[in-house]
Parts: C-alpha cells; sequence; structure tokens
C-alpha cells in the first residue's frame, strides 16, 4: 500500500482589506515612539539615502509610471489627470531634491518657543512634539509619495500612504524605495507604510483607524475630500480643491497684471494654485483684455467670459454660471469685468475656495483692505498664485496647502505636522 504524500502547506488565504489595513496600521503605531526619538542625524541620513534611492533607481520608477500612465484613457478629461500622474527624469530629481532640502531645515522637535515663571517657581513651557502615526490619503501625483514619507520621518512621524489606484505601480515603486532606504540608514521598519491595496474598502478602514492612527490628511478632489470628512473617525486636516482667483485692479500695472496671470494660468494648469478665475476691473479692461486674452489663446487657453469679456474679446466663448467657482485644472480660464474691488471680493466670497487668491494693484489702501477682508489660507498682492507652495515659502517640501482653520492652514510643512505639550521645571512646588 502506497503511503500518503504528506499533506502540502497551503497558502494563508488573503486577508480582507479591512484585516490588511489594521495590520499596517497595528505596525506603523508600534513604531511610532522609536520614530519619535530618532536623532536629527538618522534622520537627515536617512533622507539622504532615500533621494539617493530614487536617483539610483530612476528607471524602475519611470517603467512603473509607464504602467499606470497605459491604463488613462485618451479622453479630453484625462489629460489634467495625465499631467499630475506622469513622472519624468527630471520630476523625479526634484523629488530627490525635495528629501534634500527636508534634510537641511531645522528639526522641529524639542523647540521650546517659550519658557514663563510662575509665582511659586516653577517654569512652565510648551515643547514640539510629534503628532504620532498620520495617514495620507491622496490622488494622482506620486512624488506626494515622497514628500509626505519625507516630511513625516523627519518631523518624527510613522506614516500610512493610500495613494490612487490611478498611480497604484508609480507609488508603490516609490515607497518600497524610500521605505528600504530609510531602514538601512536606521529608520524602524514600518515607519513609512505603503497601503498596495487598490479597493475602495482599503481607504474606508484606514479611516476607522483610530486606535492606531492620530491624523488623517486628504490630498485629492471633491468627491475624495467628502467621503474623507464623511467617514473618517479620525481627525482630519483638509487639502481641498483650488478655486483661486486674481483680481487685476483699476490701478494695475499692465505688464505687471499680463505676466503674473500667464504664469498663473499657465506654468502648470493642473495644480491646486492654478488661476481658475479672473476678475478685470472695469476701467481697465478696455486696454487690458485685449490683449491679455489674445496671449492666453496663443497659449491654448480656452477662455469663458461675462458678456463684457466678450464683447470686448470676440474670440471668447461666453461663461456660464457653472464656470465661476469651478476647478478646470486644465487651460481652461474664466474671466469676469467687475465695477470695483467690492464686488471683486464679494466674487471670490461666493465662488472661492479658500485656498489662494490674489490682486494686482499699485493702491495702497486697496492691496492691504485685500489682505485683510479676503479668506483664503494664502492672500497675495502683486503675485502669482502658484506661488503658494511649501518651497516657494521657505518651507521646504510641503505635505499639501490646508483650507482647514485648526492647527494648519496654507502649506504644511515641518513645524506643522507636529503638536505640542506642556513641560513643567519644579523644585519640589505642591497646589496648596
Amino acid at each position: 500500500m502506497d503511503t500518503p504524500a504528506p499533506p502540502t502547506e497551503q497558502e494563508s488565504p488573503p486577508t480582507s482589506p479591512q484585516e490588511y489595513v489594521e495590520t499596517l496600521a497595528k505596525k506603523a503605531k508600534a513604531t511610532a515612539a522609536q520614530v519619535a526619538t530618532l536623532s536629527t542625524t538618522i534622520k537627515d541620513r536617512a533622507l539622504l539615502s532615500m533621494a539617493e534611492g530614487l536617483e539610483a533607481k530612476s528607471e524602475e520608477i519611470l517603467a512603473a509610471n509607464e504602467q499606470d500612465l497605459e491604463s488613462l484613457g485618451k479622453e479630453q478629461e484625462t489629460q489634467a489627470l495625465e499631467d499630475r500622474l506622469r513622472l519624468t527624469p527630471e520630476r523625479i530629481a526634484e523629488m530627490a531634491a525635495g528629501l534634500r532640502e527636508i534634510a537641511k531645515l531645522p528639526d522641529p522637535l524639542g523647540q521650546a518657543p517659550k519658557l514663563w515663571r510662575r509665582p511659586n517657581g516653577m517654569q512652565v513651557g510648551r515643547v514640539r512634539v510629534p503628532i504620532g502615526v498620520i495617514g495620507i490619503i491622496y490622488e494622482s501625483r506620486p512624488n506626494v509619495t515622497a514628500d509626505s514619507a519625507g516630511l513625516c520621518l523627519k518631523s518624527g512621524n510613522s506614516c500610512i500612504l493610500r495613494g490612487g489606484s490611478e498611480a497604484v505601480h508609480s507609488n508603490t515603486a516609490i515607497a518600497k524605495i524610500l521605505a528600504e532606504a530609510a531602514e538601512k540608514a536606521g529608520v524602524p521598519a514600518n515607519a513609512i507604510a505603503f497601503v498596495e491595496r487598490t479597493e475602495r474598502e482599503a481607504a474606508l478602514a484606514l479611516l476607522k483607524q483610530d486606535q492606531y492612527v492620530d491624523l488623517i490628511i486628504p490630498r485629492g478632489g471633491e468627491s475624495l475630500m467628502r467621503t474623507v470628512t464623511e467617514q473618517s473617525t479620525i481627525p482630519v486636516i483638509r487639502h481641498d480643491k483650488g478655486v483661486c482667483h486674481i483680481y487685476v485692479d483699476a490701478d494695475a500695472d499692465p505688464n505687471m497684471a499680463e505676466r503674473i496671470c500667464l504664469n498663473a494660468k499657465v506654468q502648470r494648469p493642473g495644480t491646486c494654485n492654478a488661476m481658475e478665475t479672473m476678475l478685470v476691473h472695469q476701467t481697465i479692461a478696455r486696454t487690458l483684455l485685449p490683449s491679455l486674452v489674445q496671449k492666453l489663446n496663443d497659449a491654448k487657453v480656452e477662455v469663458r467670459g461675462c458678456p463684457r469679456t466678450c464683447q470686448l474679446c470676440p474670440e471668447a466663448k461666453p461663461a456660464t454660471e457653472s464656470d465661476y467657482g469651478a476647478e478646470f485644472l486644465s487651460l481652461t480660464l474664466a474671466v469676469k469685468v467687475v465695477k470695483n474691488i467690492a464686488e471683486a471680493m464679494e466674487h471670490i466670497a461666493t465662488f472661492g475656495s479658500r485656498h489662494t487668491e490674489a490682486i494686482v494693484t499699485s493702491d495702497y489702501s486697496r492691496a492691504f483692505r485685500f489682505l485683510r477682508e479676503v479668506d483664503a489660507s494664502a492672500v497675495m498682492v502683486n503675485a502669482s498664485t502658484r506661488l503658494n507652495d511649501g518651497y516657494q515659502f521657505g518651507l521646504g517640501a510641503e505635505i499639501g496647502i490646508s483650507t482647514s482653520r485648526i492647527h494648519a492652514r496654507g502649506p504644511m510643512g515641518l513645524e506643522e505636522l507636529t503638536c505640542s505639550k506642556f513641560i513643567v521645571l519644579g523644585s519640589g512646588q505642591i497646589r496648596e
């Protein structure tokens, strides 16, 4: 009689998205205390190693990115998505440069902005500490993977990254390179975690890990923001859509206005800080708009204008009400002629997303009225909306531009990824 063969070891069945994400979250939480106490030397060494890893394996990243790009359709609406998704050797070099810039920045941890002495002799103060475990849910741009991992590491946080399914190959490749390089440099394993599962249930599961995750940062479109806000049991800092305006005042320098508006719309239209609506004072419209709209057309911008705009610029298409308040993320621009600064600010309050707003003017009082009264994460005078950016503000890489009012607003750099705790230095004081 034949002896029965020993049972072969069967592979474990795949876990559910919920189990998979919970395991990642538990591991990230377990490393958080170690990451919080890493020396600046180890963190900076890891960041430099991560940058070198991206450059050394750029061909691997580009090949993965090509897989993602091949999955996109060729429809008109995918063009903006393709721009945000596409990686090039130059963009990989920028990602590496961003990590090196983070390494150069001062370590925010342990800073005590002020310390004061109480009547009983004890000293009280605050020090900066990490938030803990940060979950980041984002769409399209693979560079977010590198920026987020680098900023979280330098600020002493563990992170769980969940990119969109459209960039899963690119993000997986980048995250693996970063995590391996960081671990070799002395960072605990699982400090940089990436959710490779693309099911919607995996993202929803991450939003429920309040036992292990301390903060959620979403970056993406309106649908993502709504889902995260409604579903999360973890505090959320929103990085909402960018419906950005530039108001060209009556006293604007025409050459400056042209240069700023063209840059804000054309330089990279698929970004959240690109101008989506241009407002022009009625007294400068006749001399400014024909030339500017022609230059916008030459740059392949489709201009959708109010009746006055269309009268002055026959090449403009009539705007609909839905064009005002739209985030086009493409070479499309809404234009409206307004009576004065008050009407411009009223329009911004009605249709803006409180992301970035700008005025072009040579009038000091109107410039400061605009700064004082317009509500946005960044308000600018005589500067392109494209400058609302962590690099441009001197913060180094950013994890996004927060449109929330609580904890952090505007570009979120290292300091915004920390919180504070009170410290007390006593000499035997008790409460009487």
